[in-house]
């Protein structure tokens, strides 16, 4: 039986006049896409074909180089609370988990080891400020920022507590430094094929 809140957060018009908890952000249908910083609602827009592509490129390369190893990949929607302090969960792109404790059922409660986020214009600010001070803080190894717009990738490696931030291009091979002996051909990335 669907209580209130989640009718009125389902709703056209979610109440953007109020913070929510964790807690009813998992009650919410896995149907709506959103997510909590804070505890303040941000409804996530359905992605562009493009953006798809590159996730789905993405995955294939990681997915392909993980076969048979211990850490796991996963892709939106996949709840990420950092820590359990927060009333935050984000829906990131791509995540990469090594530790499997912190696995739950919708997602995860912990810092992953690699998250990837693919900008759109209605998120890059969240993803290169919001975002990126949050997984540096919560102790995210590894943070991708992909721009689609420009087919460029910023890696942040986390090291002394301070993302270390290098720019790649579409002609790249990245490596991936918790992976090791894994590359990511950027090419093949942004190629839409």
């Amino acid at each position: 039986m669907e209580n209130d809140k989640d009718l009125q957060v389902r709703s056209a018009q979610p109440d953007y006049n109020r913070l929510y908890t964790v807690e009813e952000y998992h009650t919410w249908s896995e149907d709506f896409r959103a997510e909590l910083y804070d505890g303040e609602l941000v409804v996530m827009e359905q992605p562009t074909r493009k953006h798809q592509g590159i996730s789905r490129n993405l995955i294939l390369q990681l997915g392909n180089f993980l076969k048979g190893k211990p850490c796991k990949l996963y892709h939106a929607p996949f709840g990420v609370r950092l820590t359990m302090k927060e009333e935050s969960i984000f829906e990131p792109d791509i995540v990469v988990v090594c530790d499997e404790s912190i696995l739950t059922e919708r997602g995860c409660t912990g810092a992953p080891d690699m998250i990837i986020e693919i900008l759109s214009p209605s998120t890059a600010r969240r993803d290169k400020v919001t975002k990126f001070n949050k997984y540096k803080k919560a102790g995210v190894k590894e943070y991708w920022i992909v721009d689609q717009e420009y087919s460029m990738v910023e890696v942040n490696i986390l090291s002394n507590n301070e993302y270390i931030t290098r720019p790649y291009t579409d002609e790249d091979i990245v490596p991936v430094t918790i992976l090791k002996g894994c590359e990511i051909n950027l090419a093949e990335v942004f190629d839409d094929n």
